[in-house]
């Protein structure tokens, strides 16, 4: 049986498209069973229904409606996605944080992260942007993607792969946002079969 992977998703998806590519080309040895998404206008839905991966949208709207709390959220969430028995969960644009009580019911599996900073450079949103900001008043001279282990901070848990990203005095942003992204498309699918490699030894 190959590793079962979970991939959480907030946007278009192009990383999730990154893994589902590696996987049809045997670059993966994994099974991607299920793509969460918290918004149902999400485009990685589209790319997930296309490869006939299952998917849940669980929006947090309505746990708030009901005054609800993000905790409650947190588990409820954790429980659908145990269901699925995942040997690895995938953050790939999941604009969540995931709170402790929801790691801690997946204490023994890996959950990673994918963000297009350095560590500690530009935690959280609109990180590109604020990097390429960053470049502009001269207060840096590169940026890049790193993948993480995922804990209850945002973007603070240990990095397990980093690569630099230049950043060049004729970029635009859109420039930028494009060299970075190639690279996070290249980083998660190396991570991935780093993990994978060793659950399947």
């Amino acid at each position: 049986m190959s590793p079962r992977i979970v991939v959480l998703i907030s946007g278009n998806g192009s990383n999730l498209q990154a893994i589902i590519d590696a996987i049809n080309s045997k670059t993966l040895n994994g099974q991607i069973v299920l793509v969460v998404s918290n918004k149902d206008s999400a485009y990685g839905l589209t790319r997930a229904t296309q490869a006939e991966i299952p998917t849940l949208v669980f929006p947090l709207k309505p746990y708030k409606d009901l005054g609800k709390t993000r905790i409650e959220y947190d588990i409820d969430l954790a429980k659908k996605i145990k269901e699925y028995n995942p040997n690895l969960i995938v953050l790939a644009g999941w604009m969540h944080i995931l709170s402790e009580e929801f790691l801690n019911l997946f204490k023994d599996i890996n959950i990673i992260n994918l963000h297009p900073a350095l560590p500690n450079q530009f935690d959280g949103a609109d990180s590109i942007k604020r990097a390429y900001e960053a470049f502009k008043k001269g207060e840096i001279t590169k940026t890049g993607v790193m993948v993480h282990k995922v804990i209850p901070d945002v973007d603070k848990g240990e990095p397990l792969l980093i690569e630099e990203v230049s950043i060049f005095e004729t970029d635009s942003l859109n420039d930028l946002e494009t060299r970075i992204h190639t690279v996070e498309h290249r980083l998660i699918v190396q991570c991935v079969k780093k993990i994978l490699d060793e659950l399947n030894h």
